[in-house]
Order: C-alpha cells, then structure tokens, then sequence
C-alpha cells in the first residue's frame, strides 16, 4: 500500500513539472518570427547595427533581427522588391526610389539623420559656389546617391544641375578622390573619414560641410514592406524601440561607440572627430518628417516622383507610440 501511494506521489510530481516545464516553454513557443533586415555598406549603418547587437539590444526587446549585408543601394531595392527581406535600413533615397518606380508598397517608419551628411570639396580655384559654374564634378555613378545628394546641394546654392556643372562617372570613393586631387575634376563629394586626407594633399578645400545646411534631407532610415508592417506590426515596433535605445546608447556611451568606429576605419584620428559629428546629428526621436522626406522626393531623377506627397511613404504611427510610452525619456532622464 505504500509502496502505491509513492508511485502516485511520483507520478503527480513529474505531472506538475511538466506542466510547469510548459509553461516556462510557452513564451518560446510564442517567439517573434525572424525580420531579416537588408543594409548596405559600412559606416553609419553598418556600426550602429554591430553597436545594438553587441549592447544585446535585439534580445531585451525580444527581437530576432537577421542582419544581411548587400552590396550596393539598387540591390537591397531589389532583395526588398522580391520579398527577400522585409525592411532596409539606412538608405532612404535608394528605397523611395523603389516606391515611386511602383515596384513595392514601402513605409518609412524612422528617420535617423535627417541632414545631408558629406562634405562638399573643391578644388582651391573653387572660391564660392558660384564659381562651380562650368565645372567638373565627379560622382560614382549616373542616379546613384551621390548624384543625387550633390544635385541637391547644388539647388540649394541657386544652380542648375543639369546647365551649369557637368557629372562625370568615376567609380568607387578611392578613384572619385584621386580624380579630384589629380585635377581631373573640380569637385566631389568626400565622407567626413576621408576629408581630412584630401585637404591635407594641398589640393583642395572643403566649400561646405552639408551637413550644416539648413536642408531637411531624409538621409539614414529605416524603411519597411508595407505587408510586413500590416503582417508583423508588433515585430516592428520592438525592432524600433531596439533601435531607439541603439541611437541613446550610441550618443551616451561614448566609449562603446567609438570601441565599434575604430574597426571601420584605419585612421585613428579620424575617429573622435566621426564619433562626435554622428553623436550629433543622430536624433533621439527618429520620427519621420514630411520635409525631410519631400525632399528626398524631390532629388529623385524619376519623373514619375514629381508631385508625390511625402505623407504617401511615411508611417508616424510606430515610433509615435514608443514616444508616448515615456520610453525615450525614460532613456534620457527627462520623465518627470
């Protein structure tokens, strides 16, 4: 008699620990599906993805994020086109270039610099602005992102892209930089790791950090299929506010940050200088902006981007409810 209460003893032992054990297993079971976010080229993007990853931003905001580099902006357009991937960061333009040719429905959901970001440099003939008149400006290639951003710079200062200067292909940023220090050409956009290194030459000048333009600009973003905004909405928040704490930890933990920089770039010295102009110009509140993104538009070559509302491409709602849940300024110290 015993002997069978022991055994019945046991056997509602190990039935309570296996529904114990199902219950612990349960949120497993209940996991988020994979995002497989599509990125191309170091820098900025790039380094802040290493930055979230390695803070283990994905997993405390139970995410599961597979980072797939892709070799250039038309080919992430393309991945994202075919439903390779379900969101893209950082590039904005090359995305809304994809929206407007009609092949996806995509929303931008976060907009993480909102300026122009490289410098403009000139050869030191180049006084002013209007001395660009006539000249040669090298670019990486006809509708790429530094055709683009140049045409709007140029805009800005009151010329005519397609009368007044003349764009010449040149390849990658290495051979762009030689062109322009051999006088090949007279102008072309340089990132902030390598301006220092063109200056030094002698050669040239920077005629304006465009950063410091008063130019809204939809720079560095995140944009998402609208299926997969509509499929996995939830998913995509937490993906955002892992983002959101990725830009604070960026900004506030300096040390980290550069720590990630420094694999990027071989000079030392260009690191600091990096850190402190990203630091600045990344924003707490990445919410997208009408201007930024019109803008944007507007730089297109398509025709077919010519009257189109930014509002059309723009999804405020996501970003717009991690904002109202204090959690950005639980992060910064500013709840009250």
């Amino acid at each position: 008699m015993r002997e069978e209460k022991n055994m019945a003893k046991r056997i509602e032992l190990t039935v309570a620990a296996i529904i114990l054990l199902g219950s612990l297993l349960a949120p497993c079971a209940q996991a988020q599906p994979v995002l497989k976010l599509g990125y191309s080229g170091a820098g900025i993007g790039s380094d802040l993805l290493k930055l979230i990853d390695r803070s283990g931003l994905w997993r405390k905001h139970n995410v599961d994020v597979r980072a797939i580099y892709l070799t250039s902006g038309n080919l992430m357009a393309q991945t994202l086109s075919s439903g390779d991937i379900d969101l893209t960061g950082f590039d904005v333009t090359a995305m809304l270039n994809l929206g407007v040719a009609g092949a996806k429905e995509l929303k931008v959901v976060a907009v993480i610099i909102n300026r122009l970001e490289p410098f403009f440099v000139v050869r030191n003939s180049v006084k002013t602005a209007a001395d660009l008149k006539g000249k040669r400006i090298t670019i990486s290639r006809f509708g790429s992102g530094s055709e683009i951003i140049t045409r709007v710079a140029l805009r800005y200062w009151k010329l005519d892209p397609d009368k007044d200067v003349t764009f010449f292909q040149s390849g990658n940023t290495p051979t762009r930089i030689a062109a322009l220090v051999a006088g090949h050409m007279d102008a072309a956009l340089v990132s902030s790791t390598q301006v220092q290194k063109v200056v030094e030459t002698g050669c040239c000048r920077v005629l304006a950090d465009l950063s410091e333009l008063p130019i809204e600009y939809a720079n560095y973003g995140v944009v998402v299929a609208g299926s997969v905004l509509k499929s996995q909405r939830d998913n995509v928040r937490r993906f955002l506010t892992a983002l959101t704490e990725g830009i604070y930890v960026f900004k506030t933990r300096s040390e980290s940050a550069m720590a990630v920089l420094k694999e990027s770039n071989s000079d030392p010295q260009v690191v600091r200088p990096l850190y402190e102009r990203l630091a600045k110009t990344m924003r707490e509140y990445p919410v997208p902006e009408a201007g930024g993104i019109q803008t944007a538009l507007d730089s297109l070559l398509n025709p077919k981007a010519r009257g189109i509302r930014a509002e059309e491409y723009m999804d405020t709602s996501l970003i717009e409810e991690i904002k109202k849940s204090g959690f950005i300024d639980r992060l910064y110290g500013k709840s009250g």
